[in-house]
């Protein structure tokens, strides 16, 4: 492993650019997922985050290695993860994520809050890379009331949820019930999806 990836303040783009161009070192940051020191772990993260970002077909060859922590009980692992697969949904050709849709938004649900916000959150992302699944996508997001999460932790998904509603309002199906959803949040007590869902109101 790299001696800055154990430092705060490496250069995550420099980093990214010499892995493209080193597959030892790509390896290395994907092993790297799973250690245990938490600056180097997330450092990785971070640069393999950018990279499905920029050049999602670097990675893509590598997709069921992220599939893998998605049914880890590793919560970071999960989050790495899952913000990694959305990212790779704009290069995948074969298909793949509709297989794991399931998998996926099982997050929202899952026994961390922040793993169903990181889902939640990039639901925009894939929507746009996934426009077929959009009605789906949007049911899923629309029935969080549904999931085990307390009435104050779901509050907090639920600004996640209008961020990725933000996101392709526009082309939604069914704006109707995403307006409602939105709406509906002007009550909530949670001041920041308050704050949220008044932002997307008023874009409107």
């Amino acid at each position: 492993m790299l001696p800055e990836m154990s430092n705060k303040e490496v250069d995550i783009e420099k980093v990214a650019e010499r892995a493209l161009a080193d597959k030892d070192l790509l390896s290395e940051l994907l092993d790297g997922l799973k250690l245990k020191n938490e600056t180097i772990r997330y450092n990785c993260s971070k640069v393999l985050n950018l990279i499905s970002e920029q050049h999602g077909e670097v990675l893509y060859p590598e997709w069921q290695y992220f599939v893998d922590f998605l049914g880890s009980q590793n919560t970071y692992w999960k989050l790495s993860a899952s913000l990694i697969i959305a990212n790779l949904t704009s290069v995948d050709v074969e298909h793949r994520f509709e297989k794991i849709f399931d998998k996926y938004y099982q997050l929202l649900d899952d026994k961390s809050m922040i793993a169903a916000i990181y889902a939640a959150r990039s639901s925009g992302k894939i929507v746009r890379a996934k426009p077929a699944l959009e009605t789906e996508i949007t049911n899923r997001l629309l029935n969080i009331d549904e999931t085990h999460h307390e009435p104050g932790r779901k509050d907090l998904i639920k600004a996640g949820i209008i961020e990725a509603f933000s996101e392709y309002y526009e082309t939604a199906e069914d704006k109707a019930k995403i307006i409602e959803f939105v709406r509906e949040q002007l009550e909530n007590d949670s001041p920041k999806t308050r704050r949220t869902a008044k932002e997307f109101l008023s874009r409107l």
